[in-house]
């Protein structure tokens, strides 16, 4: 390592959001008596452009905290406002929280987002934008997913499907273009412009029925324009897609991450690409571990593919409040410093690292 801070929540989170300022957001599930919504503020080191060498400050401060009556599942700051959007059990509804004022320390709920017949719907999956509007786009079915203005809760947009899979991922492109991936690992392509359009792009390689996936897309990439963005899917045994939404009838590269017998459940599973670092990618969801790639050597054979790194930190943290060994529930990128991860874990565990350049990648 380079560098390694630490911090321990109060709970388990399963979500780590970017916000204003260089805060980070994080929130808790599970807990029947309130889950914390916290906004922190990371140490000194993290908020330099560049490392400053040892600093007496290492740890992350709570700036403003709130409660939340339901489990956080998903997260999101909208862009150029103090708002959270929220969603999780026990149906697919949003909550949306003003974050405090200067003079407060508080983060409280304004306003709900219901959506039509999400009786017996699973949670929402939730992206945002500020590009026209303060916009969410959500949705746990591919029939149901919607653009809602956060402010006003008008409805935008919705998808116009005949199926009805459930969704493990949804992001904005741009303003005007959706990606959604269905668990199964399919890939849609919708253009808002286009109410009646929604384009499938290539389909994940066939695999057992029980096998469910996830996507990561490129965001804050400069000079590229969305389309050309890489997308990356990952199932729950570990094969690793990527895919060029300009030519979707063949997959970019097709590779097998190093990782455990897949368990019971894919509820974590999380795949990212590095913003400020180009052709890599983090995963993370299979045990204590966060894997870092480099996929620039990366062709469509499906070979097993090596790590440049490990963060093990959390698997040796201590067992979780099941007694079970500590699992990584998700991860992110730090915008701008290109080998700074920060990672969850099921037993509160809050890790910040910066791996050191491996020999040769100099």
């Amino acid at each position: 390592y380079r560098d390694l801070h630490t911090f321990e929540l109060q709970a388990p989170t399963r979500l780590i959001e970017w916000a204003r300022g260089d805060r980070v957001c994080v929130a808790g599930y599970g807990q029947s008596d309130g889950n914390e919504i916290l906004q922190l503020i990371p140490p000194p080191t993290l908020l330099t452009k560049e490392t400053q060498g040892l600093c007496p400050e290492r740890d992350f401060k709570v700036e403003c905290g709130g409660f939340s009556e339901r489990p956080v599942y998903s997260l999101k700051y909208v862009p150029d406002t103090s708002l959270l959007v929220t969603s999780g059990p026990p149906d697919s509804s949003l909550q949306v929280w003003q974050v405090s004022a200067e003079n407060s320390d508080v983060i409280k709920p304004v306003s709900t987002i219901a959506t039509e017949n999400d009786t017996g719907q699973s949670w929402a999956k939730i992206d945002t934008i500020s590009a026209r509007a303060p916009w969410v786009l959500h949705g746990s079915r591919l029939d149901r997913v919607q653009i809602t203005e956060v402010e006003s809760r008008k409805n935008v947009y919705t998808t116009a499907s005949r199926g009805s899979e459930e969704l493990s991922n949804l992001a904005f492109l741009d303003c005007n273009t959706l990606l959604l991936c269905c668990s199964t690992g399919r890939l849609c392509l919708a253009d808002i412009r286009q109410p009646q359009s929604l384009v499938e792009a290539v389909s994940a390689p066939s695999a057992p029925c029980s096998e469910q996936w996830c996507m990561g897309t490129r965001h804050g990439a400069q000079d590229l324009e969305p389309s050309s963005q890489p997308v990356a899917r990952l199932s729950s045994r570990g094969l690793l897609t990527l895919t060029d939404l300009r030519k979707t009838s063949e997959l970019l590269a097709l590779a097998k991450a190093t990782v455990p017998s897949p368990g019971s459940s894919a509820e974590f599973l999380c795949v990212s690409w590095a913003p400020a670092l180009e052709g890599y990618l983090a995963i993370s969801g299979f045990d204590g571990t966060v894997h870092v790639y480099d996929t620039q050597s990366w062709d469509s054979s499906g070979r097993e593919a090596e790590p440049i790194f490990v963060h093990k930190g959390h698997a040796f943290g201590g067992a979780g409040g099941s007694g079970d060994p500590p699992l990584v529930t998700v991860h992110t990128w730090h915008l701008q410093k290109p080998r700074t991860l920060l990672s969850a874990a099921s037993d509160g565990s809050l890790h910040v690292w910066d791996w050191v350049q491996p020999c040769g990648k100099c």
